[in-house]
């Protein structure tokens, strides 16, 4: 690492050239994962969530050194915290803004570089979610594990009490789980067999249940048709999914016209965004 003469902003060498496997983007940092297993982070690093050991902000990719040699797998950016997940060693990594428990680690203290949670050691994982201050994970059993802020009840474990290390979402008992995906305060999933679900804060109908309640566990939402999801996405207070059979369903807020009906108006269930006609959604790759 250089200074530059008469600047205290910090430079990194080029990286050698890699090719870029995954990148997830936070409030104000990003991340990527490379080829030969590298980490690259850049963007804000106030609250440690670029994982360097301190506290400076990156003005262009840079090699996280402290994960080389872990075979990391995927990496997952919360608003200003940060995660990552060892498919060899079974390991969950988080580092950052330590607020509301959301890294894991059984404390709301901050962290610099990454350090494994404890509680997830030795879980074979599928996916990782993160929202503004809380987390999910979904192991290779369709189980998933959550913890951070739950004002809500965004963390689905049928209270609003912070969770400062992962707790498995009992509600799930009986149904394995493909997918998650974390908005600023609620959740969504998809099950195995194509059910949605939501949970968590729902002023805006962002939930998909036909209401503006908030729940404190996940609650099936009913689909038109019998369709089956195979994706959801979070936004902060809107939700969207896909269908097995390529159609795309919004709903919640809507003030900026975010859901793509071609107006302004919430909607509380999921509709079909007739807008794209024929057109096909295909599936995100690596989900």
């Amino acid at each position: 690492m250089e200074e530059v003469e008469g600047s205290s902003e910090l430079t990194t060498p080029p990286l050698p050239h890699h090719r870029v496997l995954l990148i997830s983007a936070g409030a104000s940092h990003s991340v990527a994962l490379l080829s030969r297993n590298l980490v690259c982070s850049w963007g804000r690093g106030e609250d440690g969530q670029l994982g360097h050991g301190d506290a400076e902000d990156r003005l262009s990719p840079t090699q996280l050194s402290r994960l080389d040699g872990h075979q990391i797998a995927s990496v997952t950016c919360g608003a200003d915290h940060t995660t990552a997940y060892s498919d060899s060693t079974s390991e969950v990594y988080s580092w950052g803004w330590g607020d509301f428990g959301r890294l894991g680690h059984g404390n709301s203290s901050d962290l610099f570089t990454p350090q494994p949670i404890k509680a997830l050691h030795g879980l074979k994982i599928r996916q990782i979610a993160c929202g503004d201050s809380h987390c999910l994970a979904v192991t290779m059993d369709g189980e998933v594990q959550s913890w951070g802020r739950n004002q809500n009840g965004q963390l689905g474990l049928g209270t609003m009490e912070d969770a400062l290390v992962p707790h498995k979402i009992q509600a799930f008992q009986g149904i394995r789980i493909k997918m998650v995906a974390a908005g600023a305060e609620h959740t969504a999933a998809v099950t195995e067999d194509g059910e949605l679900y939501g949970w968590g804060w729902g002023r805006y109908g962002n939930l998909g249940l036909g209401d503006r309640n908030d729940r404190l566990l996940p609650e099936k939402v009913s689909l038109s048709n019998e369709e089956k999801m195979d994706i959801v996405a979070c936004g902060w207070r809107h939700t969207i999914s896909v269908s097995s059979s390529g159609g795309l369903y919004s709903y919640g807020w809507s003030k900026y016209g975010q859901l793509g009906h071609g107006d302004f108006e919430d909607h509380l269930t999921p509709h079909k965004l007739e807008a794209l006609g024929e057109s096909f959604i295909t599936q995100v790759p690596g989900i």
